[in-house]
């Protein structure tokens, strides 16, 4: 059974990062985009991908710890 508390959890704290951060990250995991595909999408390169996955993903780590 899906844990729906924790899924929920989760995407609360990814509607607290900043719009871009959020898409890149669900186009590239939840959406499973390549990064080059995210690029297109977003309408940026690759290396800014990446960086807005690192610092998105940091900054959920942060949030989600914060609450656990």
């Amino acid at each position: 059974m899906p844990d729906v508390g924790a899924r929920e959890d989760l995407w609360q704290a990814l509607r607290e990062l900043p719009a871009r951060q959020r898409a890149a990250l669900v186009l590239r995991y939840y959406e499973d985009l390549s990064e080059r595909d995210t690029a297109a999408s977003l309408g940026c390169s690759v290396a800014a991908v990446k960086s807005l996955v690192q610092r998105g993903s940091h900054a959920l780590r942060t949030i989600v710890g914060e609450d656990g």
